[in-house]
């Protein structure tokens, strides 16, 4: 095993094997007694150890160290040997610990394991990177979910607009002062609104894609995160579908119109910004978008409407969860679980989602299951 692909994985191996030094395995019949994992206790230094699966990847897949495997409460223990004393790695529920017999008489020696064990982790980094691009191709991956955390924030921005745009109203109804600042600020509430539902959609199609079997792979997902808003849409659902279309059409104007005040600092992509002189005043020119740059025409722009902006976004909230895609929603937008790329090269989740019902029994018995390994109840 000198070599994975163009990777040396013998050359790191040594490297990391000669700054490690003088920790070694233990013999677990030898300095490890077979009771010790139950009686031993964490030190201070535990507290300075690398991330777990930094530490695992390092001691047990790249220099061989044993692990006495999970236990209640307990996912990896590796017993090691330091001047001939024993100590034992552990991740157990309330973090990753280094553990020692007596931490009272071990501590000054157990920083020392600690200090060995960072100059590895470093040493060893070109095999992290390895493992983590060589997975990057696969499907052995979870991809995080905040669709509902994203959601959340668009809902709150939109109903202080509401909120805002209902008192400016109530205003201009009246003598009360100042109507017109209440009016600015619910428009200044529903551009940031409109700009949080996009930046939901453009994470909730992804995911929508990995449910639906368009993404298998990490490589797929990065490439689709990558891509433009048009694109996710596209992935996520089916543009042929008219209903479809039609809201993907009223989505994009209202995408550009915010692009155009937002994102190219309210001047517009398109030269918003110009007025011309002339014997009727001020007139504005806009350059036509996605033609010959060097023509103008008269214009200033679509100017975006929170209100009308939000009506069609509504309908899109609709439709985006009917059909076979309401199955998905629980386990989308409501638990928030991670995609799982296998689950989708496997077909698991096109046989979850074939019933609303299957798809929820399947969500809720993978909750059931995440929450066993969050308490590591094996």
């Amino acid at each position: 095993m000198a070599r994975h692909g163009t990777f040396d994985f013998e050359k790191v191996r040594l490297k990391a094997a000669r700054v490690i030094g003088p920790l070694k395995p233990a013999d677990e019949h030898g300095a490890a007694q077979r009771d010790m994992p139950f009686s031993a206790r964490r030190t201070n230094a535990g507290r300075y150890l690398p991330e777990p699966y930094l530490v695992y990847f390092l001691l047990v897949d790249l220099l061989g160290f044993n692990d006495l495997g999970r236990w209640e409460k307990r996912a990896y223990s590796i017993p090691v040997d330091f001047k001939g004393r024993a100590y034992f790695v552990e991740h157990r529920k309330l973090g990753l610990g280094l553990f020692a017999a007596d931490p009272s008489t071990q501590e000054e020696d157990a920083m020392e394991v600690v200090r060995l064990i960072q100059k590895a982790v470093r040493a060893a980094r070109p095999y992290f990177e390895y493992l983590a691009t060589d997975a990057a191709e696969g499907s052995k991956l979870n991809v995080t979910n905040h669709s509902r955390s994203l959601y959340e924030r668009f809902d709150y921005l939109r109903q202080l607009y509401r909120a805002k745009a209902h008192e400016a109203e109530v205003r201009c109804q009246s003598i009360r002062f100042p109507a017109w600042e209440l009016k600015r600020e619910a428009d200044w509430l529903g551009l940031s609104a409109v700009e949080a539902f996009f930046s939901w959609t453009e994470h909730v199609f992804i995911h929508v894609a990995i449910l639906g079997g368009v993404c298998t792979t990490g490589r797929g997902v990065s490439d689709l995160a990558g891509a433009d808003w048009a694109e996710k849409f596209k992935a996520a659902l089916d543009v042929d579908e008219p209903e479809t279309k039609t809201l993907y059409d009223e989505l994009i104007v209202i995408r550009q119109q915010l692009r155009n005040h937002v994102a190219h600092g309210a001047f517009g992509k398109d030269g918003q910004a110009f007025r011309f002189h002339s014997s009727a005043g001020a007139v504005p020119l806009l350059l036509p978008y996605k033609r010959n740059r060097q023509s103008f025409r008269f214009g200033s722009g679509a100017e975006l409407d929170p209100t009308q902006a939000f009506d069609a976004i509504e309908r899109f909230e609709t439709h985006l969860w009917e059909g076979r895609r309401a199955a998905v929603k629980l386990y989308i937008q409501d638990y928030e679980l991670p995609a799982i790329l296998s689950m989708s090269a496997d077909g698991t989740y096109d046989r979850a989602r074939a019933s609303d019902q299957g798809m929820v029994d399947f969500t809720e018995d993978l909750v059931a299951q995440m929450d066993n390994a969050a308490n590591m109840d094996w």
